[in-house]
């Protein structure tokens, strides 16, 4: 394996560790009589994560392939359902997680976020969409920049200019991206709690007079371009390059992460993936940003 990624996935237990160590109310609850795991939840949380980077998007294939490469890192490597079934009750601890490793980068204190949505396509077929146990909370949505419609979900990311996941969420396809961004904020106060005069750039779909005034109460200022009828608004000349930088996270997602070929076929498997993948990098962004990689969001290192 390379160098860089074991050095990367040594860095990420290590801190798990510590951090689970600290906080054991974190971790899934176990019975006080039974047999120990053979694996610690930090180094199913790092197995996890370097899955993500790799691009193995097939849990069964990943494992025979750590079984094959991953033996100097992991002792112990579970079967697929016991991966599965371990992951699955990891889902807090991993949101948790991307909440605490983001805030220990020097990017969190900056003063500018981008927000966006991107589809997660769950079926193709009609026939997969009624029988898929997601019918209810996944439903038909338009992509308009690959111009298509998909049914699915899609996640909302509010983001560093560097890609740093601030704050996310998953939803249903034709849910309004505005009020997800005001229930990403609610979720948790302490994001806005200090930052005065902090600034979120988006889309023309987050408008509205209301929209506007309660980010105001979370002391945020929103740049969006103009709508059709509107005099032009501040920040103009900025918003074609931050298009691009908004595209290229979600890229990052898409073309590197693999988020469209998650796997999961119910609501806690899709989630679980996310995070996995959200995880991923926030984990690649905390470790360059404390060993001064130049380019925090690269990946290039960690993914052969």
């Amino acid at each position: 394996m390379d160098a860089d990624l074991d050095t990367l996935a040594t860095a990420l237990y290590v801190r798990t560790d510590d951090l689970l160590k600290a906080s054991p109310g974190r971790a899934p609850a176990r019975p006080a009589v039974g047999i120990a795991p053979r694996i610690t939840d930090a180094e199913l949380v790092t197995l996890a994560v370097m899955q993500a980077l790799l691009g193995r998007t097939s849990e069964a294939r990943w494992l025979r392939f750590a079984h094959a490469q991953l033996r100097h890192l992991f002792p112990y490597l579970p079967q697929q359902p016991g991966y599965n079934k371990r992951l699955r009750a990891l889902a807090d601890t991993l949101r948790w997680l991307i909440a605490v490793l983001a805030r220990d980068t020097h990017l969190w204190s900056d003063d500018v976020w981008v927000v966006d949505s991107t589809p997660v396509e769950c079926a193709r077929s009609r026939e997969a969409a009624h029988r898929s146990a997601l019918a209810g909370w996944a439903e038909y949505g338009y992509c308009a920049s690959h111009s298509r419609y998909f049914w699915g979900l899609r996640l909302h990311l509010l983001c560093t200019l560097h890609g740093l996941p601030v704050g996310f969420a998953l939803s249903g396809a034709k849910a309004d991206e505005r009020e997800v961004l005001l229930g990403i904020l609610d979720a948790d106060p302490a994001l806005t709690a200090s930052r005065a005069g902090q600034t979120v750039i988006a889309d023309r779909h987050y408008y509205g007079r209301q929209f506007e005034a309660t980010l105001h109460g979370h002391g945020i200022a929103l740049l969006r371009p103009a709508r059709t009828g509107e005099p032009k608004r501040p920040g103009a000349r900025l918003f074609k390059p931050l298009r691009q930088v908004i595209e290229s996270i979600n890229d990052t997602f898409k073309g590197q992460l693999d988020l469209e070929h998650h796997g999961g076929h119910t609501p806690l498997g899709v989630w679980v993936r996310v995070l996995q993948r959200v995880l991923a990098l926030t984990v690649v962004i905390w470790h360059n940003d404390h060993i001064g990689a130049p380019t925090p969001r690269s990946l290039i290192a960690y993914d052969h």
